[in-house]
């Protein structure tokens, strides 16, 4: 039988149509030759070819949700945003406390003391300082303002009250002494603000380094706001038939004294969790005024209303200390009714501003021709 692989001769000589009329199973259609490839290679590359459409087709829509869900990831390692923001945070906490010990420093400094300031604002070893070193101190210092003036810099206002712990020079000529005591008396009531720059960056061992940009500049005292208004009513007296000033008398008796400390919870609503000042700072208290959520009658209250009811007012007292001295304190409370008592639901953290009213739309104004 005739090879299936062989090649046909290059020059064919003449046949008979009998002799060129293949025999039976001498040539198998299924494997001529076309252009030196065979049809059975070119079937077989065509169903590589559909199978790989196929795959094309189903694997497609995976690989695109698959693209779909890695972009939220790669963008969010691109843009972190916590780590700023936790930076920022370090910062400013560090460039207040700072700020606190410059100016304390910066206070007391006095001829001799510029490598002292030196370590917080280098700029200081050429400065001239006049006045013996600790002529001066800085008293109940306090951070009043905090921001950020441009990237990594911080003005941090401080307030301080300065007293003398030498005798200054005496004065000499014709000064007035009389008027130059008065004003060195005011100046020592008076609570001092002094600015710093500070500029933060990484130090080593992942902590923030700081330095002062300038030496501290005096300025005025922050601008006094006006108080927003509040919930309650008027401040009235606390009158003793009254049961909303039974029920904070005595809670804030058990609170702030020693009477009845261990029996707190009596006065509290269920759910509510508060402990009483140990060691107790006073030894009486005398609720003086009620200012009532929403109240703006005077008239007298002997009832409790319904379960659950809530209330909350301002109790304004006088607290009897151990030395028979009375303070006066005021306390923001919310009430619950239960079982025709008033009960302690809160101790509040701050009085509770009235709700702002949205401004009513102005009238537009329409020209008539």
């Amino acid at each position: 039988m005739r090879s299936l692989l062989t090649r046909r001769p290059a020059k064919a000589t003449a046949t008979t149509p009998a002799e060129a009329e293949p025999q039976d199973g001498a040539v198998n259609e299924g494997t001529e030759y076309v252009s030196g490839w065979s049809t059975g290679a070119q079937a077989n590359t065509s169903a590589m070819i559909r199978w790989a459409v196929w795959g094309l087709l189903v694997l497609g829509p995976l690989l695109g949700t698959a693209a779909y869900l890695s972009v939220p990831a790669q963008t969010g390692l691109a843009k972190p945003k916590a780590a700023p923001t936790a930076r920022a945070a370090a910062g400013a906490q560090g460039a207040a406390g700072f700020a606190q010990l410059f100016v304390a420093a910066y206070i007391a400094a006095g001829e001799g003391d510029q490598a002292k300031l030196a370590a917080y604002y280098p700029a200081a070893t050429s400065l001239r300082l006049e006045g013996p070193s600790g002529r001066r101190t800085g008293e109940q210092l306090t951070v009043v303002r905090l921001r950020q003036s441009d990237r990594d810099v911080w003005s941090v206002t401080v307030a301080a009250r300065i007293t003398e712990t030498q005798p200054a020079a005496k004065p000499s000529g014709n000064e007035r002494r009389d008027s130059r005591a008065e004003a060195k008396k005011a100046a020592a009531e008076a609570v001092h603000y002094f600015q710093v720059p500070v500029a933060t960056a990484p130090a080593a061992g992942g902590a923030n380094g700081y330095v002062a940009l300038a030496m501290p500049a005096e300025v005025a005292s922050p601008e006094r706001i006006e108080a927003p208004a509040l919930v309650y009513g008027p401040l009235r007296p606390a009158l003793p038939a009254d049961p909303r000033t039974q029920a904070v008398t005595e809670f804030l008796t058990a609170y702030l004294t020693r009477a009845g400390a261990g029996e707190l919870d009596r006065y509290l609503a269920p759910g509510t969790k508060l402990a009483a000042i140990t060691p107790a700072p006073y030894t009486g208290v005398a609720v003086d005024q009620l200012a009532i959520e929403g109240e703006k009658s005077s008239e007298p209250v002997t009832t409790v209303p319904g379960d659950g009811t809530r209330l909350r007012l301002l109790v304004a007292l006088r607290a009897t200390g151990h030395d028979e001295v009375r303070v006066p304190l005021t306390y923001a409370l919310t009430l619950k009714a239960r079982a025709d008592r008033w009960e302690i639901a809160s101790l509040d953290g701050a009085p509770a501003p009235a709700p702002v009213r949205p401004a009513a739309p102005s009238a537009s104004l329409t020209h008539t021709p």
